[in-house]
């Protein structure tokens, strides 16, 4: 399934942020999307799997759990300029 590595890398859970917006974020950081859940990047990957909402009282979240794969060094930049865009709404 992985071209790049069949391991998982990181791991993120990422509330509130659907994952078409994520899977948008990820190509503005180079990737391609190869479907609505795979982004591929130069040395780098990243599956989104949409998980139930998280619920506390009556408050509902929806999460999307972010696995990254591939190069130590491509993951750990890409991480970086990810969480920037999850944190800032996409800046």
């Amino acid at each position: 399934m992985n071209p790049i590595s069949d391991a998982a890398g990181p791991v993120r859970e990422v509330h509130a942020i659907p994952l078409w917006l994520l899977r948008e974020y990820l190509e503005e950081l180079g990737g391609e999307a190869h479907s609505d859940t795979v982004v591929v990047g130069d040395g780098w990957q990243v599956v989104l799997t949409k998980l139930p909402p998280k619920e506390v009282g009556s408050l509902r979240v929806g999460q999307v759990e972010v696995v990254f794969h591939g190069e130590p060094a491509a993951i750990q930049a890409l991480q970086k300029r990810f969480y920037l865009k999850t944190m800032r709404a996409g800046a």
